[in-house]
């Protein structure tokens, strides 16, 4: 790990069922605890430009998700289980546990907040706070791509039995992701992306096990993932506590803020959710580190 990243943070490494799990905490230890999780398809270094500054006032905990990073990669079960976001939420807690906390604050991107909401949900006295960056509910996800068949065409992809993408990705494993991480830039390019980041997501992309990770990912965000938020919807559950939703206005935000606020208030969001939009693609902890660390630093203060 380049030490630049991280000034001042610490290498944990916590021992689940499941294997080993990486993460990289800093801030004062009597500070409140706030668990920061990646999204697809990079690691716990995406944050390394504003988990020092976050750090300042809170106990910050980068984590590498399952099957990303550092962090253990099984081989996935024919359910889709292990990737699950209900069972990578468990990870997340007892992670959290071992390090000292049991109640956190919550912010997560892309694969990550999809992890946050569904923790968030399925135990509601862990969160004190949540912020999800640059997502729409999964389930509203997949009815936009039934309404839209080309729209987000990686989801449908990575879904499909193993092992068609595996061995597809594999053929030139750096180069998919790369073009990924340019188409959904805000300006094409990976400008925005700091050497250090990059050489880490790039060792990630380079294993096959973690490629297999990614898949089971996407597969369970097609299954399970799916099912959990159908079942939740059909009950009436919302997220409790304060929720801050962040977009991108050249990502999930391409069409306004109206769209996302109907699509998290028609589902999980309670009517006082905080809803903002920052100039920058996908990546807006990368893209955007001034204005997203503004954002969430208005909501953690609140």
């Amino acid at each position: 790990m380049p030490a630049d990243l991280f000034p001042g943070f610490t290498s944990h490494w916590i021992d689940l069922p499941d294997g080993r799990f990486f993460a990289r905490a800093g801030g004062p230890e009597e500070a409140p605890p706030l668990v920061l999780l990646h999204g697809f398809p990079q690691t716990h270094a995406c944050w390394h430009r504003i988990a020092p500054a976050l750090a300042r006032t809170h106990r910050v905990i980068c984590l590498d998700l399952k099957g990303y990073g550092w962090s253990a990669a099984p081989k996935g079960d024919p359910a889709h289980d292990a990737y699950s976001k209900r069972q990578m939420g468990r990870e997340v807690v007892a992670v959290m546990e071992r390090m000292g906390h049991v109640r956190f604050g919550l912010v997560g991107h892309d694969r990550g907040a999809r992890v946050g909401y569904r923790l968030a949900l399925d135990e509601p006295g862990r969160i004190d706070r949540l912020a999800l960056l640059d997502i729409v509910p999964t389930l509203s996800q997949w009815q936009k791509m039934d309404r839209e068949p080309g729209a987000y065409p990686h989801w449908r992809f990575l879904a499909q039995p193993a092992p068609i993408p595996e061995q597809e990705i594999g053929k030139a494993p750096i180069p998919y992701y790369e073009d990924l991480l340019r188409l959904w830039t805000g300006n094409g390019t990976l400008d925005a992306f700091s050497p250090g980041a990059l050489d880490l997501y790039r060792q990630s992309w380079n294993v096959p096990e973690r490629i297999h990770a990614s898949c089971e990912d996407y597969r369970a965000g097609a299954g399970p993932d799916r099912a959990a938020d159908e079942a939740d919807i059909a009950e009436g559950r919302r997220l409790a506590g304060p929720l801050l939703v962040l977009v991108a206005d050249r990502f999930v935000g391409r069409d306004g803020l109206d769209p996302v606020r109907r699509a998290w208030t028609g589902t999980f969001a309670p009517q006082d959710t905080t809803f903002e939009i920052v100039a920058s693609g996908h990546f807006v902890a990368e893209e955007n580190p001034q204005a997203t660390l503004a954002a969430l630093e208005r909501f953690l203060a609140a």
